[in-house]
């Protein structure tokens, strides 16, 4: 049993795995609460723990997790992973975007296309399981944050279901020109890389994908956090000879 421990900007995402079925998902916003948490007591189980991060250090939470008399693992660039890496500087290359690959091609195989939906957009292109690279883009809410606060009179708005071709106000006008913006340069890649892999499966994460799995079709949509996924891969991976 597992414990899988990604720290966000926002969050710290804890799970608990076990033969990779998801047995629980937890937010906590600090490493302060997951410490008070009774997550050991509930899964008296646990042995084994990876702990990432595109935020803080990893130091800190991967000392309490010792503490707590766990095995740990600390991602880094350099932890090995259990598919190839074709990235040019990949001491660069962050562990979420590399855990979401490992993530991917456990699930799908070998050959994928991964678009993350969150503060950034991440467009990650996998190759017979190796990682070629990938393009790294504003958020809906970035942008939409950046048209209200690089104007003097655009209201702040925020993703939406609703599906217009032309927006009538200008709220809408804003809405669907970032999520339509987003569709189209998402299809625009789906189609360059299909163009090279017909057998490319196109996979959506992170947490505003939802709104686009509507909008762009033939996308399996990632429910089972990708980035956790990938990350007990690679737990189990180093850990085969402890």
């Amino acid at each position: 049993m597992n414990l899988v421990v990604d720290i966000g900007n926002s969050f710290i995402k804890v799970a608990v795995v076990e033969q990779d079925e998801m047995l629980t998902l937890r937010r906590y916003q600090s490493v302060e609460e997951l410490a008070a948490s009774n997550i050991v007591a509930e899964f008296p189980l646990l042995r084994r723990a990876i702990v990432a991060s595109t935020a803080i250090p990893t130091e800190a939470v991967a000392q309490l997790l010792r503490g707590w008399g766990l095995w740990v693992l600390e991602m880094t660039q350099q932890t090995a992973v259990p598919i190839g890496n074709d990235y040019l500087t990949p001491e660069t290359l962050g562990v979420d975007r590399l855990a979401a690959a490992v993530g991917a091609v456990s699930q799908v195989g070998g050959s994928c296309l991964i678009v993350d939906f969150g503060t950034a957009i991440t467009i990650d292109l996998v190759e017979n399981g190796v990682f070629r690279g990938g393009n790294i883009s504003p958020g809906a809410r970035s942008r939409f944050r950046a048209l209200h606060d690089y104007t003097s009179r655009l209201p702040m708005c925020d993703v939406t279901d609703e599906i217009l071709q032309l927006g009538r106000t200008t709220q809408q006008a804003i809405e669907q020109g970032v999520m339509e913006g987003i569709t189209h340069e998402i299809e625009g890649y789906i189609r360059a890389f299909s163009l090279h892999n017909d057998k490319l499966t196109l996979i959506f994460t992170g947490g505003d994908a939802n709104f686009f799995v509507k909008r762009i079709k033939n996308a399996i949509f990632a429910k089972c956090d990708l980035v956790l996924c990938g990350l007990n891969r690679i737990l189990e991976y180093n850990a085969r000879n402890i």
